[in-house]
């Protein structure tokens, strides 16, 4: 059924998902007025390595951490898939799900934007969706930056208005300034794997599962 408003849509391996992750999408959806973010942990990422943790153990810590969150959302499609988790693909399946008149707003980090290039048939993204880059304060997207088609796109499709993002189905890209929590997943499971305490920086229903099913550690700190 399609949402009363703009839909923001979250990917990751979120190996772990942590507090860092909920509050990019806590912000995004206030300042962007989005009706609600649906998190799509990702199965079999082509763009990078595969992820530490089974995606059925990756899906069921988002469901925890998003649980008290009624604009939030879990879409589990591509953990439960058999193939690669393409972008496109899941844009194009939400489509068909929700109809051509529903705005669709892929959220970015920086980095990921400026890759574009090298993910699978990008170029059909803006026409499925709008993109927003999600970046640090004091942060420039500077389409000279970029590879020429991206930085070409950029300076034809870049919006400086949030309630663009209303008022079309897709198409428009949009930089967000983000206040970026210090929490990476890469420390979290240095932390676990080294026997210590990740408290303060998950949520206390992840962490309990992380503890229950003995994950990220190594065998030598049981």
């Amino acid at each position: 059924m399609p949402e009363p408003g703009p839909l923001g849509l979250f990917g990751g391996t979120f190996d772990p998902v942590h507090l860092g992750h909920l509050r990019l999408a806590e912000e995004a959806r206030e300042a962007l007025g989005l009706a609600s973010v649906r998190w799509i942990p990702a199965g079999q990422p082509p763009h990078r390595g595969a992820p530490r943790l089974s995606g059925a153990h990756r899906l069921a810590m988002v469901r925890l951490a998003v649980a008290g969150n009624p604009a939030f959302q879990v879409d589990g499609a591509e953990v439960e898939s058999t193939g690669p988790s393409y972008t496109v693909t899941t844009l194009e399946r939400l489509r068909r799900e929700l109809g051509p008149s529903q705005p669709l707003v892929l959220l970015l980090g920086a980095d990921a934007f400026a890759g574009l290039p090298g993910w699978h048939r990008w170029q059909a993204l803006l026409g499925l969706a709008h993109l927003v880059v999600l970046h640090r304060p004091g942060y420039a997207l500077a389409s000279e930056a970029l590879a020429p088609e991206l930085g070409q796109l950029l300076a034809a499709r870049q919006a400086g208005d949030p309630a663009r993002l209303a008022e079309a189905p897709a198409g428009s890209i949009l930089a967000l300034p983000m206040t970026q929590l210090d929490i990476s997943a890469t420390h979290i499971r240095q932390l676990l794997a080294a026997g210590r305490s990740a408290r303060y920086l998950l949520p206390p229903a992840v962490l309990d599962y992380i503890d229950q099913h003995q994950l990220y550690r190594n065998k030598s700190n049981p």
